[in-house]
């Protein structure tokens, strides 16, 4: 079976500069941070209905209504609770 290399190459380094290009919100130990349930009872007490909070890309994100009704998905620092991305679902 012959590979073609110039397409091999070609698929490496599209993957390589996917992985330099992606980026990494929270990078903080996981021994810093902060519960999960600490975050539900402030997004709570903001008057969002959350769904769920889960970890991804080491930072918790949060899929919620929020007080206008709006779906929403946001990531938060898991030390500071900062919003570090919000995006708002259709």
């Amino acid at each position: 079976m012959r590979v073609n290399l110039a397409a091999l190459t070609i698929a490496l380094t599209g993957f390589a500069a996917g992985t330099v290009l992606a980026e990494n919100y929270c990078d903080v130990p996981m021994v810093n941070w902060r519960p999960q349930i600490e975050l539900l009872e402030i997004l709570s007490a903001k008057g969002w209905a959350v769904e769920r909070i889960k970890i991804d890309d080491g930072c918790y994100e949060a899929k919620a209504l929020d007080q206008q009704g709006r779906h929403i998905e946001v990531l938060f620092n898991p030390v500071t609770f900062e919003i570090v991305k919000l995006e708002f679902e259709d």
